[in-house]
């Protein structure tokens, strides 16, 4: 098929999300008690999250339903378009077919509705009155932002310092949905004037910015917290892209050769490849790209790559290992692959790419050979980013920009083989509150930064002993 979209009726929006910790054929490794060092029970979570969500989040049942308020909400954007590459293609002169699902069609312009809305739709039903969050780009802060006004909760957003002077439209916008934004680190926590003391002149990390939020949250009885990735219920949320796209998969008798994501926690990479990971860990097709099941279109499992920045190399440079999710120990331990709690990255433009670890469940099926990982510069990445805008028409987000790249590079070496592999990449938002960043490219102001390695390593010598 030729087709620019394929799309989706309203009744054909999915009625559960997909739970792959359900398919797991070892289960996640706990989140750990810092004190203690043992798995942490729904007590230890309950200080910040409604029972509800604590029990998506351990919960091993494959089909979630979707609750029909959240569904009706969804139904704003949803279900989103796959697009197909074609003036890409042709640009690029690859007989590769290269396909996108656009998730930029949504009021705050990203994924991150995806789970905002069932967050705070649990949060509303559990009597809270205030959410707090971290955001590093923007794109999670906008979502809970618009999300909470929907449910007439109030939103308390830690923005990462570098991300709030880069992009000031990203909080205008949070606050035009009535959002309260402070750069972070800031002087409304203890834990952000202790940064402040240790470096007055630091760009921020998500690390930092999440230690605020969840001291706020933890210190008043009235609020809540609230993450934008990493956690197997914001997996879980996500999974709605995924299922829509096997769907539209179906619709253009196509089948992915390979899928490509940007990751910073793994939100968006996760709902894109979850639903397909899964048919392999039940044993429906075969594992990458081998004979599974019966012969024909859909007996194969793609070749799944996620992209990150070489600046902040979670799943190409980090440790699998126990850390904590923010920078001041007060979040439980997770085993994930990291850079260390104390990681702080360079102040490059794709914010969210921007965090010292990975989503468990997407570090366990890294780690296991599910998926494979590359690094990219931030150079390269705006001229693929540019080439994009320049045939497709959409700006990009940074974070995005990321995946592009992969499948660019890969397009190219099909011409060269003259393979016609079905590529996609999952489009997580656009990039219209990202113009200060491509100014800068532009202007040739973008620059690559240093080797993280040195920092890294002493990052990951102060991982906590388990």
């Amino acid at each position: 098929m030729n087709a620019t979209k394929i799309t989706l009726d309203d009744n054909e929006l999915p009625k559960r999300w997909y739970n792959i910790q359900a398919d797991l054929p070892t289960p996640l490794d706990p989140p750990l008690n810092p004190a203690t060092k043992e798995p942490a029970t729904p007590d230890d979570l309950s200080a910040i999250f409604p029972m509800s969500l604590i029990k998506q989040e351990m919960s091993t049942d494959r089909w979630i339903t979707i609750p029909e308020e959240v569904r009706d909400i969804y139904k704003l954007w949803r279900p989103s378009p796959l697009y197909r590459a074609l003036r890409l293609e042709r640009a690029l002169k690859t007989p590769a077919r290269i396909y996108y699902k656009w998730e930029g069609v949504s009021p705050p312009g990203s994924h991150k509705p995806n789970t905002a809305v069932p967050q705070t739709y649990y949060n509303a039903k559990a009597g809270i009155e205030r959410i707090t969050t971290e955001t590093g780009a923007g794109q999670w802060g906008s979502a809970l932002s618009f999300a909470t006004r929907l449910f007439d909760l109030e939103c308390t957003i830690y923005m990462v310092r570098i991300s709030y002077d880069q992009k000031p439209y990203r909080r205008v916008l949070m606050e035009t949905w009535g959002g309260e934004v402070f750069a972070s680190p800031s002087d409304k926590t203890e834990c952000g004037r202790k940064f402040l003391a240790e470096t007055p002149d630091t760009t921020g990390s998500l690390g930092m910015a999440i230690s605020e939020a969840v001291e706020d949250a933890a210190t008043h009885d009235n609020a809540n917290y609230a993450l934008g990735s990493v956690l197997n219920h914001v997996m879980l949320h996500q999974s709605i892209i995924g299922l829509e796209m096997k769907k539209q998969f179906e619709i253009a008798e196509e089948s992915p050769d390979m899928m490509f994501g940007c990751v910073g926690g793994g939100s968006n990479f996760a709902g894109a490849v979850f639903p397909y990971i899964g048919d392999v860990l039940r044993g429906e097709v075969g594992r990458d790209g081998g004979d599974g099941g019966e012969s024909g279109d859909g007996d194969r499992c793609p070749k799944i790559i996620s992209c990150e920045p070489m600046s902040c190399p979670t799943l190409t440079k980090g440790a699998y290992a126990y850390d904590f999710g923010d920078a001041a120990q007060m979040t439980p331990l997770l085993k994930m692959y990291t850079l260390g709690h104390r990681f702080v990255p360079a102040g490059i433009h794709a914010g969210g790419l921007r965090y010292h670890g990975a989503a468990p469940l997407v570090s366990k099926l890294m780690h296991e050979g599910y998926m494979d990982a590359v690094a990219y510069k931030q150079t390269d990445v705006f001229k693929s980013a540019l080439l994009f805008v320049r045939t497709e028409g959409f700006l990009l987000a940074p974070e995005t920009a990321h995946c592009v790249h992969g499948v660019i590079e890969e397009a190219l070496r099909c011409r060269k083989t003259g393979e016609e592999k079905v590529l996609f990449f999952c489009g997580s938002g656009h990039g219209d509150f990202d113009l200060t960043a491509y100014d800068d490219y532009l202007n040739g102001r973008i620059v690559d930064p240093g080797d993280p390695t040195d920092a890294i390593r002493e990052s990951l010598s102060k991982l906590p002993k388990v």
